[in-house]
């Protein structure tokens, strides 16, 4: 018998708490050809989802999938999530939650379109500069309760 994945019940057991606990769960997903989400909110490959109850309706967090209707920008639109395709899912309040490593094959966006433009991946931004280092010499500050 093939081994079942804990992704789906940890993430189902996630949103529970939040709901438990009133706060708003949110899902991270690594965009690529099988997932279906307006291409206009996807940002660097991925998306967060807001999957509350207030937010979705028809919500279904089954082993394969997680499947809802939310509406972006007014306009009613069918979400579908692949498993494989969570990289987390957490409270939007506290950001406790779980993330989960997606699978290298699958961590860059694929070749084709999201119900729309194909997805280029962005050159990572030069690091700013960083601050000067303070002088040997210079008194360090010390907290004093």
């Amino acid at each position: 018998m093939a081994e079942v994945s804990t992704k789906p019940y940890l993430i189902r057991a996630i949103y529970d708490w939040c709901n438990d606990s009133g706060f708003t769960p949110y899902v991270a997903v690594a965009v690529d050809e099988s997932v279906r989400v307006p291409v206009d909110f996807v940002k660097n490959g991925e998306i967060v989802l807001n999957v509350s109850a207030l937010a979705t309706s028809r919500l279904l967090i089954d082993n394969d999938s997680i499947s809802f209707q939310a509406r972006f920008a007014g306009v009613p639109r069918d979400v579908y999530v692949p498993m494989g395709r969570v990289i987390a899912v957490y409270a939007r309040e506290n950001g406790q939650g779980m993330a989960f490593e997606v699978p290298r094959a699958m961590s860059q966006p694929g070749p084709r379109a999201v119900e729309g433009p194909v997805i280029e991946p962005q050159p990572p931004a030069p690091e700013p500069p960083q601050p000067p280092k303070p002088a040997a010499d210079r008194p360090r500050l010390t907290r004093v309760k």
